[in-house]
């Protein structure tokens, strides 16, 4: 289950970022998860439930883009949707079987899809401000 291993990632970096910036609480985390990650959503929303608790971030909203398969081929030069045609699983070590959209060729390069990354967090800062204002001296002029 990869999904936990990577999730542990993910909430160690959105905790050390909050913590940075002086965060309170973590409120929203916005992730973007390629389709050919195979990391499954509902397993990655189970396993931030788990690691968060405790945590700054326990109870922020999780928010998961998936991101199709993008590709370059490299016998057509077409740019687009590539196509997977494979399990929905993957063994590490084997190259994924994702084929041109255009010309079905298995000669491609990833542009988009094996990507998980944080996009962006939303945190809340408590700040306590004693703000003494001193008065400006003017002169008066008789």
């Amino acid at each position: 289950m990869h999904e936990f291993s990577t999730m542990y990632s993910i909430v160690q970096t959105v905790l050390e970022a909050a913590k940075e910036r002086g965060a309170d609480k973590v409120l929203e985390i916005n992730l973007e998860v390629g389709r050919l990650t195979f990391l499954n959503p509902e397993q990655l929303e189970f396993a931030f439930k788990v690691i968060s608790e405790g945590t700054i971030a326990e109870g922020a909203k999780l928010k998961i883009r998936s991101v199709e398969p993008k590709v370059r081929c490299l016998k057509c030069g077409y740019i687009g949707s590539g196509i997977y045609e494979g399990p929905e699983y993957h063994t590490l070590g084997l190259p994924l079987p994702v084929k041109c959209g255009r010309c079905g060729s298995m000669k491609v390069e990833f542009l988009e899809g094996r990507e998980c990354k944080i996009k962006n967090i939303s945190i809340w800062v408590k700040r306590e401000c004693s703000l003494k204002a001193k008065p400006k001296n003017k002169e008066h002029e008789p």
